[in-house]
Parts: structure tokens; C-alpha cells; sequence
């Protein structure tokens, strides 16, 4: 590399750099236990929540049941099985059916992911509970009556879940049920609303910007807001209000969501209840329940989604936005439609994501060939170029002239090798962004690894640092020889350098992140070494040795030889 092309790599390499600590770490932001805007709940102890069903929490505010005896309906089909309570016609409890709690596949011994909204049902209405009784039910539906208010609710596909009320009057609040933190530190926790007073209605992520709840949100790795802080002082659980009037609101984990999608109140706003784990010394909050603010009247149709995080299901529903793509959605959406197209093809997500990488290393062939001849050819230049650059080195102008002409003359453009790192990084960062958080990968098994969506971590009682990861490994050594393989115009021992100080740089960001991550850059880095190979045979091929030609002196004439004495 030139002087020119070593700043811009290390800016692009900061730049990239910086994008994943800052999506994947934690800032340094600390709940405040002071905030005017929040209630607190009284300290309560509490077990340990499993990675997937959320754990008992302390209420806000204390729900009187009714003294009639609960009836308990189930609603069940392919996707998902609901159990409905009659005080209050709501769901209490729903079971995801085709998702695993543990690795491997749904069984007997690894049961199904369940929500557990015992303490937040789900579409519950707010004042006192309502004792229904059921009037009618089938396989996905159930109808609740009592005295003049009814209530219809329908199992559909897609885990959607509808709410027909009718005979309700007033100001209500609307419960969105609860979303428990899993126990990976890849996991997050967030809620998320399209809020139609920001800029005539935008998605907000209120684990971030200047939204009240960001103090209390906090993700691992892959994503989240304010710093892993100290918890001495702070309340078991906060309530925080949010204003203004909302299209859908969400909450959501690494792999799944629970929302409100529509309704046909209006919703004035909501308010999220965060309960923090008390079994650890650093804050990190454990489970995350909301009620919507909802002004209704007569009949009210409301529409839930309780279901894995999935780009078609959320897309369907008008809710995309809760993928969390941000500036790079354009490059994800098609990414995550591409890796869903292999994976129906041949059933195995890390096959998919090789195919994805030769897709992707196929479509940017020319883009790096052009790169990488160019550099070739810079590095065969160099001693003309040190020639003008001895030869001028008293006029700057003359010798800035030399130079473009001396790029004409090879047809050289010294920023050629610059522009495919321009384009690569969007994708990698959108590949970032779909690879961390795909529930597709959640426990895909792919050779030795057991789970793509995490580290591999094998032999973790013996390896520190979690265990030993062979793929980040594999992925640094590549990415030195890659840096060999690359032309270079500049110092040989910064050469040297930066082949030593990159991989390492690799290793340290990569070591952690989900091993399908580490897969599709390590595979890339093989193709980009194969790519610089053959250019390199073929550049060996084309170039023409000169062999010297014998000079063999003319038969001299009689008068040739006359003047010769």
C-alpha cells in the first residue's frame, strides 16, 4: 500500500471499528434511581429466570382478582398454543411451539420456549379484572362474556393473536405481556414504538437516544444502551412513562417479540415496567412488561404478535423496523431473504451462510480483480516512481505532473484498491446486523458447532476466556496471509507490521461474536487469498521474457574490404 491507501484503510478500519464496540458493547450510561419520571416497586426477592420464561417480578401496582373460580381455555395450532384465563379473558401463558428452550430439537427432554405473563397478562384491560365466563371455544377460538361486555379471542398464523371487545367504555390500559433477557451475553432487552410525534412518525428504539427508558435497558455484546453499572441503591423494578401517541409498540429480546401490532383505540402513549436481575452486583435489567394507554369506546379490535423475531413475519405486519437494521435495512432485507432461499435449499444454516459468502465474493469478483491488478501494477511502477520522485524532489508541481503522467502512460488509478474496502464495509456491517440477530441461527448446528448464533466455546472448563474458539483463530491467520498476498507499494517493515498487528486487532473483536460471523469472514478470507493467487499466476503467465537476439555482422563486399585496410 501507498501512503494514500494506508490512511484510508486505517480510517475505514477505525470506522469499522468503532460500529461494532459501539453496536456491540456498552455505554457508560447509569440508571438513575433519582428520576422524577419513574415509579418504584419495593424490593423482593427472586429466583433466578430461565434464559427463556420469565421469572416472577415485583408488581407496580397490585391487581384485585375476582373471588369467582378461573377457567382456564386453550387455544393451539401448528405455531403456537395459548392458555386464556376467564378473569379477564387473557392469555397467561404462550408456548412457541417449534422453538427449542435448549440446544437440539423440541422433545420430551428439551421443551418448548415458553411466555410466562402470569404477572402481565397479555391483553389485559386496566381497572378492576372482569370475571368472564366462557361462552364458546374451538381449536383457535374462544368467546368470554359478562353482563353487557364481550370479548372474542381468535388464534391466528403468523403467532398473531386478535382481541374483539365489545360493550368497554373509557380510558383503558392495554397489557402487552413481559419479555425476559436470555442468559447469553450476546442477548439484549428493548422496547421499541413507532411513534407518530417524532418527525410525523418514526420507529424509536428506546434503548437509545434520549428516550427516559434508556437507563434501564442494557444488552450484551450484540446490542443495547447504558454501561454494566453498579446496582447497590437502585429498586428491584422501575416504571417509566413514554407520551404521545403510538402506531405499535414492542418488546423484545435477541430472538423474540411481543407487541401490540394494531388496535383501533387510539394509544396515547405506554408506560414499560424494567425489573433488574437482583442476583448480580452490576445492574443488568431481567424482564421488561408494558401497558399501552388507550382511549376507547364501544368496540375495540386489537391485534398482538407473540413470536420469534423474524424478518418475513415482522415485515407482514408492518413492523420491519423492529429488526433493528437501522442506515444498512437496504443491504439486510435482501441478505436475510438470500440466507432463508439457500437454507430451504439444502436445510442447514451453515451451509447457507457458505453460500451467502460466494455469493456475495462472486458479485464483488470484478470489483476486487480491477483492485487487486491495480495494486500489481502500482507495485511494478515503483522504481519509475522512485526516479521521478529523486529526479523532482525540488518542484512539487513538476513532480505531481510526472506522476499523473506516469499513471496515464500504465493505465494506473491509485484509488482503485481503496474502493472495493468503500463498498465492503456497508455489507459486512449489514451482515453484522442480520448474523447477530437472526432467530434462524438460533441453535443451528453446523460441523463442530452447536449453535451458530453464539461462540463456539469448546472445552470451556479448560480454555479461559469461555472456552477455545477455533473459527476467530482461523480467521486471524487468514487475514495475515491475506495481507501477505496483497501488493504492496510501501515500507516492508510496516508490511510486516501490520500483518502481525491486524489479525491480532480481528482475534480481539471477533473472539466473542457469534461464530457464524466468524464463519462468513473467515470464508471470505479465503476466497480474497484464492482471488490474489490467481491473479497472480496469471500476471506470471502474461509477462513476455526478452531473450537478447545475436547479432551476426553482413558479408563484407571487395570495396568493403579495401577500405578496411
Amino acid at each position: 500500500m501507498n501512503k494514500t491507501e494506508k490512511i484510508i484503510a486505517i480510517l475505514l478500519g477505525a470506522v469499522l471499528a468503532w460500529y461494532l464496540f459501539t453496536n456491540a458493547g456498552q455505554s457508560k450510561t447509569q440508571p438513575s434511581a433519582q428520576s422524577a419520571a419513574v415509579q418504584t416497586a419495593s424490593e423482593k426477592p427472586a429466583a433466578q429466570p430461565d434464559a427463556t420464561r420469565p421469572a416472577a417480578a415485583p408488581s407496580v401496582a397490585a391487581v384485585q382478582l375476582p373471588e369467582t373460580p378461573e377457567e382456564t381455555v386453550i387455544l393451539e395450532n401448528d405455531e403456537l398454543k395459548l392458555e386464556l384465563s376467564s378473569w379477564g379473558g387473557v392469555v397467561k401463558k404462550a408456548t412457541l411451539k417449534k422453538y427449542a428452550q435448549n440446544e437440539g430439537a423440541v422433545g420430551a427432554d428439551n421443551p418448548p420456549v415458553v411466555f410466562d405473563f402470569a404477572d402481565a397478562p397479555l391483553g389485559r384491560l386496566g381497572g378492576p379484572v372482569t370475571a368472564f365466563a366462557c361462552q364458546s371455544a374451538t381449536a383457535t377460538e374462544a368467546v368470554f362474556a359478562a353482563d353487557s361486555v364481550t370479548r372474542k379471542v381468535t388464534l391466528g398464523e403468523g403467532y398473531v393473536v386478535t382481541y374483539e371487545d365489545a360493550g368497554i367504555a373509557g380510558a383503558q390500559t392495554l397489557s402487552l405481556g413481559s419479555m425476559t433477557m436470555g442468559a447469553s451475553k450476546n442477548d439484549l432487552l428493548s422496547v421499541d414504538s413507532w411513534a407518530m410525534d417524532v418527525k410525523g412518525g418514526k420507529v424509536v428504539h428506546h434503548c437509545e437516544g434520549d428516550s427516559p427508558l434508556k437507563g434501564y435497558l442494557v444488552g450484551g455484546l450484540s446490542g443495547g444502551c447504558s454501561g454494566a453499572k453498579n446496582a447497590a441503591g437502585l429498586p428491584r423494578a422501575a416504571t417509566v412513562p413514554y407520551g404521545g401517541e403510538q402506531t405499535w409498540i414492542a418488546l423484545k429480546n435477541r430472538f423474540f417479540v411481543t407487541a401490540l401490532v394494531s388496535t383501533t383505540a387510539k394509544v396515547g402513549g405506554f408506560e414499560a415496567t424494567v425489573t433488574r436481575d437482583a442476583a448480580v452486583a452490576t445492574y443488568r435489567p431481567e424482564r421488561v412488561a408494558a401497558k399501552a394507554q388507550v382511549t376507547a369506546g364501544g368496540a375495540v379490535t386489537s391485534v398482538f404478535y407473540v413470536g420469534p423475531k423474524k424478518q418475513a413475519l415482522l415485515w407482514r405486519l408492518g413492523m420491519k423496523d423492529v429488526m433493528e437494521f437501522g442506515m444498512w435495512r437496504w443491504i439486510c432485507y435482501p441478505l436475510v431473504w438470500v440466507l432463508n432461499v439457500f437454507h430451504a435449499a439444502i436445510p442447514n444454516y451453515g451451509v447457507a451462510i457458505i453460500l451467502l459468502t460466494i455469493l456475495v465474493r462472486l458479485i464483488f469478483w470484478p470489483l476486487t480483480h480491477k483492485s487487486t491488478v491495480g495494486m500489481k501494477k502500482m507495485q511494478e511502477i515503483q522504481p519509475l516512481m522512485k526516479e521521478i520522485q529523486a529526479k523532482y524532489k525540488d518542484n512539487p508541481q513538476r513532480l505531481q505532473q510526472e506522476t499523473f503522467a506516469l499513471y496515464k502512460e500504465h493505465k494506473v488509478n491509485p484509488m482503485s484498491s481503496c474502493l472495493p474496502m468503500l463498498i465492503q464495509i456497508p455489507v459486512f456491517i449489514a451482515l453484522f446486523n442480520v448474523l447477530r440477530s437472526a432467530v434462524e441461527l438460533r441453535y443451528a448446528p453446523f460441523l463442530w458447532i452447536g449453535d451458530l448464533s453464539q461462540p463456539e466455546a469448546l472445552f470451556a472448563s479448560w480454555f479461559p476466556f469461555g472456552g477455545l474458539n477455533i473459527l476467530p483463530i482461523l480467521m486471524a491467520v487468514t487475514t495475515g496471509l491475506q495481507s501477505a498476498f496483497t501488493p504492496s507499494t510501501g515500507d516492508k517493515k510496516q508490511q510486516q507490521m501490520m500483518m502481525v498487528m491486524m489479525p491480532l486487532m480481528m482475534l480481539f473483536m471477533f473472539y466473542s461474536f457469534p461464530s457464524a460471523l466468524s464463519l462468513y469472514w473467515f470464508l471470505s478470507n479465503l476466497f480474497s487469498i484464492g482471488q490474489m493467487w490467481l491473479i497472480r499466476r496469471q500476471t506470471a503467465a502474461q509477462q513476455k521474457v526478452v531473450v537478447p537476439m545475436e547479432v551476426i555482422d553482413p558479408p563484407q563486399t571487395r570495396q568493403m574490404r579495401r577500405h578496411a585496410k
